[in-house]
């Protein structure tokens, strides 16, 4: 049956005869509001702009049915507390990192990014074709949320620091905004992860409360200022090799939209997962030349017998992660079973490629 719409009326003549039915239908789905809580500081580039961009689709594309108003970390609840906001309908909606939220459920990392793991078209892969979304699915339901790919940052960087590194013992005794669980792993290498919030993490920095940090990759990294106070820019970034930034679409919420207003709320996701991975690219294209020519930044690699030992940590974090519970289980399975797979394709494909561009 042909959906009847205000435009649909007005086009066939019969709006004035129905215009007493119609447009009280009409004003109630144009009142429809949301609000997106985020984790980010206001229009950060890459993730703060990513949740703009979703809340931008979701009214154009709903024809201004559903609007969607995005709040910065702090405005309504302070960045680490979204998962727990949304579920409880203070919002309805949230845009965030999973790795968060692993203190809650540990296999909730693997949904933004695990040391030495998927890379962010893998990743993507995993989700929307090998069964990952069902499994996000089944982890959240108990927070009373529905997550969706909201956006990517990419490859990250493996972190600022304020000195060289340049043997183990450089790392053992660093205190180091470290998330998810490559935190864990620099906490075996040694290091104190501390788990800073994206807006404070500059003047943890010039405090001296931390002494180094991981946040994304240059185009993000630059609109932060840590190469003011941290000017070796190390990799690679084994530690978060992908960047998934999640959509959290609380359940009451969910399960009240129509069908159409559901496919266009995961088709904005969807949309950003994709678009936010080009929009990186270029973005740590440009900030990657102004830090070092500019800037004066220093690019460093991680001593080899440091990136050794950290992915000797990983195998045994990730196995501890496994054994936590059952859904933890599942997860780590589908996750790890992929990425065997997938890895002899990457290496035939896009590893092999870039090393014949390199020569």
């Amino acid at each position: 049956m042909r959906k009847f719409t205000r435009r649909t009326a007005v086009r066939s003549g019969a709006f004035g005869l129905l215009g007493a039915i119609s447009a009280p239908a009409v004003a109630r789905a144009a009142s429809q509001r949301w609000r997106m809580v985020t984790s980010w500081p206001k229009r950060l580039p890459g993730p703060g702009m990513s949740a703009e961009r979703v809340a931008e689709r979701i009214g154009q594309l709903s024809g201004g049915r559903l609007q969607v108003t995005v709040f910065a970390a702090g405005e309504v609840v302070p960045a680490f507390e979204v998962l727990d906001a949304v579920g409880a309908n203070v919002a309805e909606m949230g845009h965030t990192a999973a790795f968060f939220w692993q203190g809650k459920q540990p296999a909730a990392a693997f949904f933004t990014t695990v040391p030495f793991g998927l890379t962010p078209l893998e990743h993507m892969a995993w989700v929307d074709a090998a069964g990952g979304q069902a499994l996000w699915d089944e982890l959240y339901r108990p927070f009373g949320v529905k997550p969706f790919m909201g956006g990517n940052t990419g490859v990250s960087m493996g972190g600022w620091f304020r000195r060289e590194i340049n043997t183990p013992d450089d790392v053992r005794g660093l205190k180091l905004r470290m998330l998810g669980l490559g935190g864990e792993v620099f906490r075996r290498l040694g290091a104190t992860p501390q788990t800073t919030p994206p807006g404070e993490i500059l003047t943890s920095l010039q405090s001296g409360v931390i002494d180094g940090a991981e946040f994304v990759g240059p185009g993000s990294d630059i609109a932060l200022g840590l190469y003011r106070v941290a000017p070796f820019y190390y990799g690679p970034g084994f530690n978060k090799p992908n960047g998934t930034g999640e959509c959290l679409i609380g359940l009451r919420a969910w399960t009240a939209l129509d069908a159409e207003l559901k496919a266009i709320v995961a088709h904005a996701c969807a949309a950003e997962a994709a678009f936010a991975l080009a929009e990186m690219e270029r973005l740590n294209v440009e900030a990657l030349a102004a830090l070092t020519d500019r800037h004066g930044v220093q690019i460093r690699s991680f001593p080899s017998e440091i990136v050794a030992a950290a992915r000797r940590h990983a195998g045994e974090v990730l196995n501890e992660v496994a054994q936590r519970s059952d859904i933890a289980r599942k997860v780590s399975e589908s996750y790890n079973g992929f990425r065997a797979r997938v890895s002899a394709w990457s290496r035939i494909s896009i590893r092999a490629v870039l090393e014949a561009r390199q020569g």
